[in-house]
């Protein structure tokens, strides 16, 4: 894995999630409700590369877990700030605001090999703050962890975590 110092830029730190991924998820049925009740589920993703190096996206089909829910994330790099957008998007909500904005992204790099990601949000109206981490990366797998802040980052409260294991395509 690659770090964001020297002469790397960090433009291709997500390079190693292309292609076709088993997924297992775990994830606590309530977010920021001090619940310790968690679910665990398979899901499938497939990442592709935008046109011109600018980012990628990948969807998240997860039919055990809610039928006919498609997720995709979309990832954007800024060669300005050497930092990554992440956008999370479905066809619940299209990750779109009430006034068809796309929601704020999570926005971060990598360093030393860990990937870290953080945003503002809301959560049942109430103002958050959101982080994605991306460690334990290799040819064959990689992990991805969601926490969420009530109190600006102060105090985090793992969320969701998934396993990635490459597939076949």
């Amino acid at each position: 894995m690659t770090t964001t110092t020297g002469a790397h830029d960090g433009r291709h730190d997500f390079d190693f999630l292309l292609g076709h991924w088993r997924v297992e998820n775990r994830r606590l049925r309530l977010r920021l409700q001090d619940n310790a009740e968690w679910e665990s589920f398979p899901a499938t993703q497939h990442n592709q590369a935008l046109p011109g190096g600018i980012g990628n996206y990948d969807d998240f089909l997860a039919p055990q877990w809610r039928p006919g829910l498609v997720g995709m994330s979309l990832r954007l790099f800024s060669p300005q700030t050497r930092l990554w957008s992440i956008y999370w998007l479905d066809n619940d909500t299209a990750g779109l605001d009430p006034a068809g904005a796309l929601r704020p992204p999570v926005v971060g790099a990598f360093r030393d090999g860990v990937g870290v990601f953080e945003g503002d949000d809301t959560l049942d109206g109430r103002p958050i703050r959101v982080r994605y981490t991306w460690s334990d990366i290799g040819p064959g797998g990689a992990r991805w962890e969601q926490a969420m802040s009530a109190d600006q980052g102060r105090h985090w409260e793992l969320n969701w975590s998934m396993l990635f294991q490459r597939a076949q395509a």
